[in-house]
């Protein structure tokens, strides 16, 4: 036997005596988009896996904002094979790898060195618990709802089956990601009536006789679930339903879907000064400075948010009649014509999101706590402040 080979049977030998558990990468990347699926992200990012094989074992993982080369080099230190961001280190696709740039340097050195790179970005953002929510979180905020919520994103899935196995059904539904409205789960609309069927040569009928008109007592169930949910729940529905041709609609709804989307709208206990607030949200997430729009001496109560880039969303915090809208960037000339209806508060990219580390800490460190974490001590901020 090799030393290598010896240094393997060791290993594992040590896992297994002290039940330590090898974990896969993919098993951290599925946690992460059961949080934050995929399908929630904006149509022009690139979120997910960027580099790397996931059935690798994990060695450890660095939670960062941006993936820069100092990041990388700081994941082969604490020799972990895994680096989680919330920024995607690759948007565009590329015809060669050479080098030029940091991104192409970043891809190089971390396949080199059996790297992972993740990315949870507008998936995170429009989750929820994500990135805005922990702007929420660390303002204070109740009442706590999503600013500009998703649609087009929810299916309404219709079934008929033998009242026997209404409930085996409706359980398998539920269980696949069904039936959740808002803070309810288990939701759906059953009605009792009689459905008929003729079984022809070669079928075999769960109820029935071949070639006899059949009429059987049935139950209509409706329910709803997120697009992205379709191929799990016809699975489940399949499995669960006693019939050999089960009969199923499926169709969308012009719905919002209350559970994503961009933003977030808040309340604070007690009202503010707006002078008082700003000095506080300075504080809270330790910033250089805080632009602004006019002081009109109005005190702050209902807060919308959004981390990044989210002035898209200032007519639709108005609309809301917030007191203040917070977010990392606005341009110029969306300062204006504003001043007098709601204050504008600009902290920075970077600060605004800087805490999305904490959201991937809680996602993985509950699930596996004994698995190794560590929070880039790297500023990836590109602006810096005199």
């Amino acid at each position: 036997m090799s030393l290598e080979e010896s240094r393997k049977h060791l290993f594992y030998y040590l896992c297994t005596e002290f039940s330590v558990r090898i974990m896969k990468i993919k098993e951290i990347v599925s946690a992460l988009e059961r949080f934050a699926p995929l399908p929630l992200q904006d149509g022009f990012d690139n979120a997910g896996l960027q580099i790397g094989l996931t059935d690798a074992e994990a060695t450890g993982a660095l939670l960062c904002l941006d993936v820069t080369e100092s990041v990388i080099d700081e994941a082969i230190a604490l020799r972990c094979n895994m680096v989680i961001s919330h920024h995607p280190l690759i948007f565009k696709g590329y015809k060669s790898i050479t080098g030029k740039d940091y991104v192409e340097r970043c891809i190089l050195k971390a396949i080199k060195n059996d790297i992972v790179i993740y990315s949870a970005h507008t998936n995170l953002d429009n989750a929820q618990g994500g990135v805005n929510y922990k702007i929420a979180e660390k303002l204070g905020l109740d009442h706590v709802e999503i600013l500009d919520p998703k649609s087009g994103m929810l299916l309404k899935l219709v079934t008929f089956v033998p009242e026997s196995h209404a409930e085996k059904v409706r359980n398998a539904l539920f269980d696949s990601g069904c039936g959740n409205i808002g803070n309810y789960d288990s939701c759906s609309y059953n009605v009792s009536g009689e459905g008929t069927f003729r079984a022809q040569e070669n079928a075999y009928p769960f109820c029935g006789e071949i070639g006899k008109l059949h009429r059987e007592k049935e139950v209509r169930i409706e329910t709803v679930l997120p697009a992205y949910k379709r191929n799990d729940a016809v699975k489940a529905l399949l499995l669960a339903h006693p019939y050999e041709e089960p009969v199923f609609d499926l169709y969308y709804l012009q719905n919002t879907w209350m559970q994503a989307g961009s933003g977030i709208i808040g309340e604070l206990n007690v009202p503010e000064p707006e002078l008082d607030f700003l000095k506080r949200l300075k504080k809270t997430f330790n910033l250089s400075c805080v632009k602004h729009n006019t002081l009109t001496g109005r005190m702050i109560k209902k807060i919308a948010l959004c981390g990044g880039s989210g002035s898209f969303l200032i007519p639709l915090a108005l609309r809301n009649e917030a007191d203040v809208f917070i977010t990392g960037e606005i341009k110029y000339h969306d300062y204006f014509g504003y001043d007098n209806k709601i204050l504008l508060a600009e902290i920075g990219h970077y600060e605004s999101e800087q805490y999305t580390k904490e959201i991937f800490y809680t996602i993985i460190r509950d699930l596996y706590p004994n698995f190794t974490l560590f929070m880039s001590k790297v500023n990836t901020n590109p602006i810096k402040y005199i």
